[in-house]
C-alpha cells in the first residue's frame, strides 16, 4: 500500500497542474499520476502549432508566461508548463496509468495504478480528450497510411494526401502539407469550411481552394481506404481518388471506457457529458471531481485551458468545505 494523500489527480496536463497548485496553496498533500509524459497532449500537438489563446490566458499558478509572438507556440507552452511544475514542486509520477478506483472502508478511495495502490481522500479526473480520436469507422482505417495525429509536413512531400475534416486542425494540416509540396485533397462532410476556423487561417484555406491549389470535395464522406486509393461518396455518387496518405483530422473524444470503468455516469446526455455539479465539479461519486475539458464530454470545442483554469480553485474550495462539515 502506498502512502495516503489528500488529493490524487489523474492527468498531468494544464488542468491537472492547476488543481495541484491549489492543493499546494491549501497545504494539502497532493499527487499527480500521468499515464505518459508531462503535458502529453501538448507534446503530441503538431510541431509548428500556434495556440489560439494569448500566453496570458494560458497562465496558471501566478507564473508569468512570456512568449516571443502574440500567440505562443507548442514549444513555448511545453517549456512554460515545465517551469510551472518546478516552481510549485508538484509531485508527479509519469508513465503510470490509473486502472481503477474503489471506495476505501476508512473513507476516501483506493486508487489502483499500473505500479501500485494509493489511498486518497479525493480524486480529480483531469484526463482531457486528446488521447482518443474520433474514428471514421470505415474499412482500411487501420492501414499504416492513415493517421489521426499530425506532427509535421516533411513526410508528405510529393505525396497525394487526403485531409478529412474542415475544422482548425484539418485546415492547418492541409495548408502546411500543401506549402511543402504535397498534392492535397480535402473531404469535407459539410457544405463549407468550418466558420469557427481561426480567423487568420480561414481566408487562406478558402483562397487556396478557390484557386484550385487544394482540391476540396464538400458534402463528401470517406467510404473506404485502400493501399493506393480512397473511395469517397459525394453529391454525385461514389468515386475513387489515387492516394498515398490519409490525415483524418476528425477530432477527439474522452476515453469513455476508462471513465465508465471508474464509475462515472452520463445521464443519457447526447453529448455524453459526465454527470457532475457544474458549480463544484463533483461527479456522481462523492469526492471525485472533473477538471478541465473532460467535463465537456463530446462538446470538445466548448472548454479550453483558458476557461477551465479556475477549476482547481472550485474543486479545492469544495473539498475543504466538505471536510469541515464532516468534522
Amino acid at each position: 500500500m502506498k502512502k495516503a494523500t489528500d488529493i490524487l489527480i489523474i492527468g498531468g496536463g494544464p488542468s491537472g497542474l492547476a488543481v495541484g497548485i491549489e492543493a499546494r496553496k491549501a497545504s494539502l498533500n497532493v499527487l499527480l499520476l500521468e499515464k505518459e509524459m508531462l503535458m502529453n497532449s501538448i507534446y503530441h500537438f503538431p510541431t509548428n502549432m500556434t495556440f489560439f489563446s494569448t500566453s496570458r490566458l494560458l497562465e496558471i499558478g501566478e507564473v508569468p508566461f512570456i512568449s516571443h509572438g502574440d500567440k505562443p507556440t507548442r514549444r513555448e507552452a511545453l517549456e512554460y508548463y515545465r517551469r510551472v511544475r518546478e516552481h510549485w514542486s508538484l509531485p508527479m509520477r509519469f508513465f503510470e496509468a490509473v486502472t481503477a478506483i474503489q471506495p476505501d472502508e476508512g473513507g476516501g478511495y483506493l486508487v489502483q495504478s499500473t505500479r501500485g495502490v494509493y489511498r486518497a481522500s479525493a480524486v480529480v479526473i483531469a484526463t482531457g480528450f486528446y488521447g482518443k480520436p474520433r474514428l471514421l469507422g470505415v474499412p482500411g482505417e487501420e492501414l499504416s497510411k492513415v493517421t489521426h495525429y499530425y506532427t509535421e509536413p516533411h513526410p508528405y512531400i510529393g505525396q497525394r494526401v487526403l485531409v478529412v475534416g474542415a475544422a482548425n486542425s484539418a485546415c492547418d494540416v492541409a495548408l502546411e502539407t500543401y506549402s511543402k509540396g504535397a498534392e492535397v485533397t480535402m473531404a469535407v462532410r459539410s457544405e463549407q469550411i468550418n466558420p469557427r476556423v481561426k480567423y487568420w487561417i480561414r481566408p487562406n484555406i478558402i483562397n487556396r481552394i478557390n484557386e484550385g491549389a487544394i482540391q476540396a470535395y464538400f458534402r463528401t464522406t470517406v467510404r473506404e481506404i485502400r493501399e493506393r486509393e480512397v473511395i469517397l461518396q459525394g453529391p454525385e455518387g461514389i468515386f475513387s481518388l489515387p492516394n498515398d496518405s490519409v490525415l483524418a483530422m476528425t477530432g477527439y473524444q474522452p476515453d469513455y471506457a476508462f471513465l465508465s470503468g471508474l464509475g462515472l455516469t452520463f445521464g443519457g446526455d447526447p453529448d455524453r457529458i459526465p454527470d457532475h455539479n457544474p458549480e463544484t465539479l463533483e461527479s456522481n461519486l462523492p469526492n471525485v471531481y472533473l477538471a478541465g475539458v473532460v467535463a465537456g464530454g463530446m462538446q470538445t470545442s466548448r472548454l479550453f485551458i483558458e476557461n477551465t483554469r479556475e477549476h482547481g480553485e472550485r474543486i479545492i474550495a469544495h473539498f475543504l468545505a466538505s471536510n469541515q462539515r464532516a468534522e
